[in-house]
């Protein structure tokens, strides 16, 4: 596309939350320690997580296996923007290159889709788990579960990198983005051209790959109470919600924001920054607290974990 005598531009500035970094330094290093903190605690608590599945045999089911797979996508996940954002409060600059840019909300996009088809799949698990328990460990067997984890990586990819592959973004006028990443609703405010075919795409994708997997959850909890309400005994009830608690958490906050993000987008885009927030950083920083704190399973496994190892110190001190 001819863009006249328009300039084409190479770099853009993440503005952030507006502050000039130079005259809010008590600001500055405030919001530092709070980010570093989070990002670091995210780091450990989802790393923590995926180490003690791996090894505890008594973890190694279809639930735990995409439990590995959600730590994954959110230590990548905040891994692609909070590291860039830390610097450019460090440093009071914001200037990313346009490939970094574009680079980075294709990532962002990627790992986003990929974790709204996880808890879906998550939710489904856990549906054959209690609805149809004699036959769960056939239809989810490990094969299956590989299948669906190729599928959904692969739909995850395809469907990040199309609209770019399509049309790809240039940017020509206003180089400032209000917010502290390059995300995609962001990022098309700001791109010159015709864009009605990246926007159509943009709302066709986030009402399959956003809307789809949420709707599937729903109807999947209505089956899964309702055969929860069935069962006799009380201690079986309570331990069927028990392994869906976790789960269904991790979906209300995920899906509160988002859905929040995506379907009032014209009237919160000012806000857009504050609600990324919440789920490009508090989520994946609750994730594993909520796995480990309300999931017995996961404190007992650690719980054995520590016992093993303060046995094999005693030993080793012992034979010195």
């Amino acid at each position: 596309m001819d863009y006249g005598n328009q300039t084409l531009l190479k770099e853009l500035i993440l503005i952030g939350f507006g502050l000039d970094w130079s005259q809010y330094q008590k600001t500055r290093i405030l919001i530092c320690i709070v980010f570093l903190f989070m990002y670091m605690l995210i780091i450990l608590g989802n790393s923590f997580l995926v180490f003690t599945v791996i090894v505890s045999p008594k973890l190694h089911t279809p639930m735990y296996y995409f439990l590995c797979h959600l730590s994954f996508i959110d230590l990548c996940f905040t891994s692609s923007t909070i590291p860039k954002f830390l610097h450019d409060i460090m440093y009071n600059t914001g200037i990313i290159s346009v490939t970094g840019c574009l680079v980075q909300m294709n990532i962002s996009l990627f790992l986003g889709i990929a974790e709204c088809l996880l808890l879906a799949v998550m939710a489904y698990d856990r549906y054959i788990a209690i609805c149809s328990p004699l036959y769960y460990t056939i239809i989810m067997s490990w094969r299956v579960c590989v299948y669906i984890t190729v599928i959904m990586w692969s739909v995850s990819l395809v469907s990040s990198t199309i609209p770019t592959l399509i049309k790809p973004l240039v940017f020509c006028r206003e180089n400032k983005l209000n917010h502290f990443a390059c995300e995609n609703l962001v990022v098309l405010e700001q791109a010159c051209g015709d864009l009605s075919t990246t926007k159509f795409f943009t709302f066709v994708q986030s009402f399959f790959i956003l809307l789809s997997p949420f709707i599937f959850i729903v109807v999947t909890y209505i089956c899964i109470i309702s055969a929860i309400l069935k069962i006799s005994s009380a201690q079986g009830r309570s331990k069927s919600f028990s392994t869906c608690a976790s789960h269904l958490t991790v979906v209300i906050m995920f899906y509160g924001t988002i859905l929040t993000t995506y379907t009032a987008q014209s009237k919160l885009s000012s806000n857009l920054k504050y609600i990324s927030i919440s789920y490009g950083g508090v989520t994946p920083f609750l994730n594993p607290l909520v796995y480990s704190l309300r999931n017995n399973e996961v404190k007992g496994a650690f719980k054995k974990l520590l016992t093993k190892h303060s046995v094999m110190r005693l030993f080793h001190r012992d034979r010195n």
